[in-house]
């Protein structure tokens, strides 16, 4: 297994020297910021938000629309609505590292159909965002 960690964070430093102590190091790549993450998440095997807490997790859509499969914490503002409480993907407490590790691992041995992930990423587009709100607004 590799693990690629997009991005760049104060904790860069850390986890650098952690793979190294560990002695992962050689399969932990973490090449900072990239124009084009959609070429990464196209060929994942899977794509994990561990976020505390977030806005409207894009990314986890972003992961979908490419067809890659998704674990996510469930912290407030996003995952459970994107990922529809987990049918979708799983959900798993914040700071539960146990069930984040189960949870990839679940979705490594029977990952769900890229179709269905991109259907799912679908309903977030423009079109049925803008259709939803105009039936909100006008009561229909």
């Amino acid at each position: 297994a590799r693990l690629l960690i997009l991005g760049e964070g104060p904790e860069r430093g850390r986890l650098e020297q952690q793979a190294r102590h560990l002695g992962v190091d050689v399969d932990v790549s973490l090449p900072g910021f990239v124009d084009n993450p959609f070429a990464f998440m196209s060929r994942s095997s899977v794509f994990v938000l561990s976020s505390a807490w977030e806005g409207l997790p894009a990314v986890l859509i972003q992961a979908m629309a490419c067809g890659c499969p998704v674990v996510s914490t469930d912290c407030p503002s996003g995952p459970a609505e994107i990922l529809d409480q987990g049918v979708y993907g799983p959900l798993v407490p914040v700071g539960d590292d146990a069930a984040m590790a189960e949870a990839i691992e679940t979705v490594l041995e029977a990952a769900p159909s890229g179709d269905r992930l991109r259907r799912r990423a679908d309903d977030f587009s423009v079109e049925p965002s803008t259709d939803r709100y105009l039936a909100l607004l006008l009561g229909d």
